[in-house]
């Protein structure tokens, strides 16, 4: 009888374990010649050296399994154990598997575009307007580069630009007023990473969430970069911003240029970096539309108005610029 340690390092304990350990028990059930106990992320096993053995390498295959589609089943278990091996769940649309295997795609022409743009380019530009799934597919992209080693961080930065209210009114430290400008960061990372897991990531820098003005002397190696909101940043920002790419890294950058938050004196720097940048070759460009929302069906209705609206608004400024040309008497 020999005593075994294996390590389930790689993913969250909670999604391999099952809920009240069903998916243990039924491991046990698989194996009963065994003692096995499992804690954390460490799992003992007593037994023949060789049943432990094949013990591991069925835990290894489980673990790969959820790493990749983020769940584990009764069905999946036995195949992987008593089988010839999981059934795989084939989509070439699928971009990661997010929580409890819900498969993220690109929904529309323009998400899927994103992602072919972002494998050929280093540097991509996903502009439209708000539901769109800009940066829901971003985060979607950088994760999926994480779980497959192509890069050994996230970074996902905002400018803490105000729209209405100012940081200082906001209650807490600094971390708790800046935490609501980055809170859709958070919410589309919870869509796709365990919570145990994402918080581990969180703890150990894996996953980086700061305001933009945090970047001003990084060099960002190895890593998928994501500014949120560019649309909001100064020239000066968005020029320090777009210099911190290092080697072994790729950017995103979102933004919709009819939600300009700055002051009327300040110009975007999401607007000049479009200009400057138009013939840099490596650089791709997705402009996301209308048609790509996939929010409530009222969000599309709501910008077509103001699109309409700004229309007549900026007919109208034009009217009144136009001199008065009085008629000969």
């Amino acid at each position: 009888m020999i005593e075994r340690i294996v390590i389930i390092d790689n993913v969250d304990p909670v999604t391999f374990y099952g809920v009240n350990n069903s998916n243990m028990q039924l491991i046990r059930n698989l194996f009963p010649k065994l003692r096995i106990a499992a804690r954390g992320n460490v799992i003992k096993v007593i037994g023949e050296d060789s049943e432990t053995a094949e013990f591991e390498r069925s835990i290894k295959k489980l673990e790969d399994y959820v790493e990749r589609y983020n769940s584990l089943n009764d069905e999946t278990i036995i195949d992987i154990i008593k089988g010839d091996g999981p059934k795989e769940l084939k989509r070439d649309d699928v971009i990661i598997y997010g929580i409890n295997g819900k498969p993220i795609t690109g929904r529309t022409p323009n998400q899927q575009k994103l992602v072919e743009e972002f494998t050929h380019n280093d540097l991509t530009f996903a502009l439209g307007p708000a539901g769109t799934g800009k940066t829901y597919v971003a985060i979607a992209l950088a994760v999926r580069a994480l779980k497959n080693r192509e890069a050994r961080k996230i970074i996902l930065s905002r400018p803490a630009v105000e729209a209405g209210e100012k940081l200082g009114f906001l209650p807490g430290d600094m971390k708790d007023k800046i935490d609501p400008y980055l809170q859709p960061l958070y919410d589309a990372l919870e869509d796709m990473i365990p919570p145990m897991k994402l918080k581990e990531y969180m703890e150990t820098k894996v996953i980086q969430i700061a305001p933009l003005a945090f970047m001003r002397g990084r060099t960002l190696n190895d890593a998928i970069i994501v500014l949120d909101e560019a649309q909001n940043t100064t020239p000066h920002q968005i020029k320090m911003f777009l210099t911190r790419l290092g080697m072994n890294a790729k950017m995103i950058i979102t933004g919709d240029a009819t939600q300009i938050d700055l002051p009327r004196t300040t110009s975007s720097g999401l607007i000049q970096a479009l200009k400057v940048l138009r013939d840099v070759k490596g650089i791709g460009r997705v402009e996301f539309s209308k048609k790509d929302i996939i929010r409530h069906q009222l969000v599309q209705r709501i910008v077509e108005a103001y699109e309409h609206y700004d229309e007549e608004q900026k007919e109208a400024r034009q009217q009144e610029q136009q001199p008065d040309i009085q008629q000969p008497e």
